[in-house]
């Protein structure tokens, strides 16, 4: 063999060698995350459906289980998906040439971005529907019971639903795009179909996230508020305790003297009313025995980076506002070769490349509250120990979708230059300048809008029953008027 062969077997060989390790190191990625989520997913399913009498249900609840276990660990690795690109390309540019970190390179990151969005199309399009079908089915009229028959239901229900769901993005695509040659490229089921309703379950993702995060961000002070100990000045731990006693009395007396009371009594509700002072009273003794620098000190750092945080999101979003209408690169676009390692995509460099990795962990942490906070989805708040089969496949669905569009939703709002990988740049509403210049202005105003009205509003109450202004019987704003009943007493 001449030297040309030989150095072309090397190539290959080399070529391999780098594909098996980035298969290896995907792989192992993916074990963590999925043990983690396993371990998660334990502690809030309901034990009982897993304990039945009937093996058949059990065996069922546990494949759908880690079906929901799969699901959920796609999730996290696409919330961890644009830091971890992010943080690999400043660890390229600062040690270019060290050993220890030649396995980190962009074949890697772009093979980890193309995996999850397989996965997330896997998850959402089969998988998903698959589980949720499988709990419950329970096969066809006439055939064996099984789980081969709830297995062969399942299926077919699978089938129907993708047929209804690929008549349905024909028609859209129809509708929004009237053209012979959009409608024929549907036909190719892998390369068009699959991206493009995986677009529109984007789009609706970042939706989500435009409505989910402003509220999460309002709520995160009121969450934060409820955690830490506060200042004396803005709470009175011993009248709170000195009420808890009281109303705890209260609730005991007529629990042991039934007949004192004319009314009819449901004891049921009074003993859970107990249990609930009780555990009241319990946090407010570990409140009250917090030392002067958790009460002094714990407190107000917590609001300020709160509010740092908070200000810092809609500071860079008016900045990106301001670049859309004089820059044209500002646009979100997608990146086919991920050239890591040349250049940083913060001004700032490794200092503004942790600001926008700690900025996309708060943003999705204050989505996720948002989204269970919201009178729409409240219901669906997973409980410990108690959470159904098919309210944990809800949970993994909804969370897939909104940590799936959270690169889309990062770049849009220009809280990082780190261009889309993969099919997720591929996503047609990007390139059009108007919803972008509106998705940014509705998430700056009404993330301005929360963040005022929330905080205004608890430091105005906190002030008001610092000074004992709610026990006034005077109109305050923000507390109810007073009864003439209890200004009497």
């Amino acid at each position: 063999m001449e030297a040309a062969d030989y150095e072309v077997l090397s190539v290959r060989e080399q070529l391999f060698h780098e594909r098996v390790r980035e298969c290896i190191i995907s792989t192992l990625l993916f074990a963590t995350l999925y043990i983690l989520c396993h371990i998660a997913l334990t502690h809030f399913k309901k034990p009982a459906e897993f304990t039945t009498v009937d093996d058949e249900d059990a065996t069922v609840n546990k494949i759908a289980l880690e079906l929901c276990t799969f699901t959920l660990a796609v999730a996290l690795g696409a919330v961890l998906l644009l830091p971890f690109s992010i943080i690999s390309n400043e660890v390229l540019l600062s040690l270019p040439r060290n050993y220890y970190i030649q396995w980190l390179n962009g074949s890697l990151i772009h093979g980890l971005w193309n995996l999850v969005f397989l996965f997330s199309n896997l998850s959402l399009i089969f998988l998903m529907p698959f589980a949720y079908f499988f709990t419950e089915s329970e096969g066809f009229a006439g055939s064996r019971k099984g789980v081969l028959g709830r297995v062969y239901e399942t299926v077919v229900m699978l089938m129907l639903l993708t047929l209804l769901v690929l008549g349905m993005v024909w028609v859209a695509s129809a509708i929004v795009d009237n053209n012979k040659a959009s409608r024929e490229s549907l036909y190719d089921f892998w390369e068009y179909y699959l991206p493009y309703l995986y677009s529109c379950i984007s789009f609706l993702g970042v939706l989500l996230l435009l409505v989910c995060t402003p509220l999460g961000l309002a709520r995160m002070f009121s969450v934060t508020g409820k955690l830490l100990v506060k200042p004396r000045l803005l709470e009175d731990l011993e009248e709170q305790l000195y009420c808890s006693a009281f109303e705890e009395a209260a609730l005991t007396r007529r629990i042991c003297n039934p007949t004192s009371c004319w009314l009819p009594l449901d004891m049921e509700l009074l003993h859970r009313q107990v249990l609930a002072l009780q555990t009241q009273r319990v946090l407010l003794e570990k409140r009250r025995k917090a030392s002067a620098w958790q009460r002094n000190l714990g407190y107000p750092l917590a609001m300020l980076c709160l509010l740092v945080l908070t200000g810092l999101s809609v500071l860079i979003v008016a900045i990106h506002i301001l670049e859309l209408l004089i820059d044209e690169a500002a646009m979100p676009r997608g990146m086919q070769d991920a050239s890591l390692g040349q250049v940083s995509f913060s001004k700032l460099g490794s200092f503004g490349a942790v600001i926008q990795v700690v900025l996309i962990f708060y943003l999705m942490v204050s989505s996720v509250m948002g989204f269970y906070s919201s009178p729409l989805f409240r219901g669906l708040r997973p409980r410990w120990h108690d959470t159904a089969m098919t309210q944990i496949i809800g949970n993994c669905v909804c969370l897939l979708v909104l940590s799936s569009a959270l690169p889309v939703f990062s770049r849009t709002l220009g809280l990082t230059r780190f261009d889309l990988l993969g099919d997720f740049g591929r996503f047609n509403w990007l390139g059009n300048f108007y919803i972008v210049f509106l998705y940014n202005a509705a998430f700056a105003g009404l993330t301005t809008l929360c963040l005022v009205k929330t905080f205004t509003a608890a430091v105005r109450a906190e002030l008001i029953r610092a000074f004992g202004l709610d026990r006034l019987p005077l109109p305050v704003s923000g507390f109810p008027r007073a009864s003439k009943k209890a200004q009497h007493q």
